[in-house]
């Protein structure tokens, strides 16, 4: 089963952490990257760009509306992703817990779901 471990940072603590330390976690993620790769765990592993990079779309009623950042207002944010084929949720775990920023933020291990259409019958609303 794939899995989808969602890497949330907190942006004080990095920037307490010299340069040299937070080089070090690039290159222990990288490791951990090729580990995983040679595990045959790895699907895919990202990182994010901070929250200034980002911008939250919406489509409310037929009407566009972009904003600056992120939608939610936390300490955390979502810094990167690694897709992961694991067992079950036991060993996605472990490997979640594995990753070197696991000791400095939260990694949340969330299942993917597989979708497929749905037949819908005529005389439904679809979605405009």
């Amino acid at each position: 089963m794939k899995y989808a471990c969602l890497i949330y940072l907190e942006e004080a603590k990095f920037t307490a952490m010299t340069q040299v330390e937070r080089d070090a976690y690039v290159n222990a993620s990288l490791d951990s990257d090729a580990e995983l790769k040679r595990s045959g765990h790895l699907i895919l592993a990202r990182a994010l760009m901070t929250p200034p990079h980002a911008v939250s779309v919406r489509a409310w009623n037929g009407k566009l509306s972009v904003t600056d950042g992120p939608f939610a207002e936390t300490k955390e944010y979502l810094g990167g992703f690694v897709l992961v084929e694991a067992r079950d949720l036991n060993e996605a775990i472990k490997i979640a817990g594995d990753l070197p920023l696991a000791r400095v933020g939260t990694i949340e291990v969330r299942p993917l779901d597989e979708l497929s259409y749905i037949d819908i019958p005529a005389n439904k609303e679809a979605v405009r």
